[in-house]
């Protein structure tokens, strides 16, 4: 990461949460979650109420304009909020809170000037990395939908784009060329590999541009991560409750969302694997998310928008295998890595996925078309 202010200790931690611990005292702060971005934790409180929330440290190389995230958050949730007030759903769902500091702000900084937030915990829920039972397909789409559909009557423009350029293929292509043409790359048969999959694949990468250019799909407001472990389920009843990781919130396309839900939740080898000879796409996962996504959000999606919803799974597995291999040839500024070579890694997790979606094409576009 190019953003490395270190933590000294876990008193630092706890004067930090205790910015936002309006009722109770702080008596524990724990690392949380798995996120490439963000330092998040989980924060225990003392309290007869709330026992506990997320605090997090946002990455400002990544997020350089953190306080209109904040003002993003507060809009869409508040909405949110008022819609499910509105019209209760039959089932638990719920959006998670921006936590106000003691002097009444979204977020507080620190003597170093790293920019820290809090959001409510979701309570009694749990997510995963990857999808241990076909069962939870169809709770995954049901989330992604409810999503799109209590923010499809907020106006695209009332949020800000916190991340000029997020998902749009185009400009990491471009991206990609000018850090190629900056470095030379390791040879080796996983850097050839990657460098013949991107060239083979160039062309193509604009279609859902393209698309949005010449008016084939509307622009509309997007999670911008809806990647399988940013979906909690509840712990008794298994059903999805709640979407998390909201910083990327903003005008796009929702096909990017259909896509990189689908992308991360039908790869049951994980972004993670180095057994990359294991990496498939499940189509019957596929099917389940498509169908209880399409249950909740079959209201406003258009002709077109089933057109492109192949194309999104494709284009979004080779994007985030784009995105990693030029990260690796940049030597690792944007994603957390664990070792030089691991974003190479998950690169080829990601092309080897869009290949396995490339060779199941008709069989996907076939089960979208039943579903219509």
């Amino acid at each position: 990461m190019t953003e490395n202010l270190k933590i000294q200790n876990t008193d630092n931690l706890v004067t930090i949460a205790e910015q936002f611990a309006l009722q109770g005292k702080v008596t524990d702060v724990q690392p949380f979650g798995s996120g490439n971005i963000n330092d998040t934790f989980l924060v225990t409180l003392d309290s007869v109420g709330e026992q506990n929330f997320v605090l997090q440290r946002i990455n400002t190389q990544v997020f350089r304009q953190p306080q209109l995230i904040m003002q993003n958050m507060r809009i869409f949730t508040e909405h949110i909020q008022n819609r499910l007030q509105q019209t209760p759903l039959n089932r638990r769902w719920e959006v998670p809170s921006v936590l106000s500091t003691k002097d009444a702000q979204d977020y507080w900084r620190d003597a170093n000037g790293s920019f820290w937030r809090a959001i409510s915990f979701i309570k009694s829920s749990q997510s995963f990395d990857t999808m241990h039972d076909k069962s939870y397909a169809t709770e995954v789409g049901y989330a992604l939908g409810m999503f799109h559909n209590l923010i499809s009557d907020l106006p695209p423009e009332k949020l800000a784009d916190t991340l000029e350029g997020f998902h749009i293929t185009p400009l990491y292509l471009q991206h990609y060329d000018e850090v190629l043409a900056k470095t030379s790359p390791r040879q080796s048969s996983e850097v050839n590999y990657c460098l013949q999959f991107v060239s083979d694949r160039k062309i193509w990468a604009y279609v859902l541009e393209n698309a949005r250019a010449t008016s084939k799909l509307p622009l509309r407001l997007m999670h911008g991560d809806p990647k399988i472990n940013n979906v909690m389920f509840d712990i008794a009843t298994q059903q999805a409750v709640s979407m998390i990781d909201l910083d990327t919130v903003k005008p796009g396309l929702i096909h990017y969302d259909i896509g990189d839900c689908l992308r991360s939740a039908c790869n049951p080898a994980g972004e993670e694997t180095e057994q990359w000879k294991s990496v498939y796409f499940d189509t019957d996962i596929c099917q389940g998310i498509l169908q209880g996504y399409l249950s909740v959000a079959k209201a406003f999606l258009t002709e077109n928008d089933y057109a492109y919803i192949y194309d999104s799974i494709r284009l979004l597995a080779f994007e985030l295998g784009l995105r990693f291999f030029t990260d690796y040839l940049a030597g690792n500024v944007y994603f957390k890595v664990k070792h030089s070579e691991h974003n190479l890694a998950r690169a080829i997790v990601q092309f080897k996925l869009t290949e396995s979606i490339e060779s199941q094409e008709t069989s996907i576009r076939t089960i979208i078309q039943d579903m219509k």
